[in-house]
């Protein structure tokens, strides 16, 4: 059966709401899809197979790219590091992509500490909020797009009003 007729929650058209208040579709680029039909029908089809090297899918190229985007589309504030969308882009998406897949692949990526912040709540009082930089929210992105598949597939994975 073709992808598009599945309609399974990891292959997804996301409807994220930019900050100018204007939505904006991502859709899931075919490379993409193909991997996480792969994925979820092994799974499927074999509950009791064990994934042993999904690594190398994470610093995939198309993988982390999507990956980029959909933290791009979800906006965010800076991490430990300072650096926003902006910068990357002024640094060159592309060649900040080729030196994270580069970290990845040599085994030598370590996430950087999480920023604390503290937002008000009702009442005066405060709740800690742990951001990410964004180089550790696209890893762990490119994760879930390869990790989610397989775990939806083995129904492990309880999806908000189901």
């Amino acid at each position: 059966m073709p992808v598009e007729g599945r309609n399974l929650s990891w292959k997804l058209t996301q409807e994220v709401t930019k900050t100018e208040g204007l939505a904006m579709s991502l859709t899931t680029p075919e490379s993409v899809q193909k991997l996480q039909a792969a994925l979820h029908d092994k799974a499927k089809k074999s509950p009791d197979f064990r994934f042993y090297a999904l690594y190398d899918k994470v610093y995939r190229k198309d993988v982390l790219t999507f990956a980029y985007e959909c933290c791009k589309a979800n906006g965010g504030a800076a991490g430990v590091d300072g650096q926003m969308f902006e910068d990357i882009e002024a640094y060159g998406t592309e060649r900040w992509l080729d030196e994270l897949t580069q970290e990845l692949k040599s085994r030598t990526y370590q996430p950087l500490p999480v920023r604390r912040v503290y937002i008000p709540k009702p009442g005066g009082k405060q709740r800690p909020l742990g951001v990410p930089a964004i180089r550790d929210r696209v890893v762990m992105m490119a994760a879930v797009l390869v990790l989610d598949p397989i775990f939806v597939a083995l129904g492990k994975v309880r999806r908000r009003g189901n």
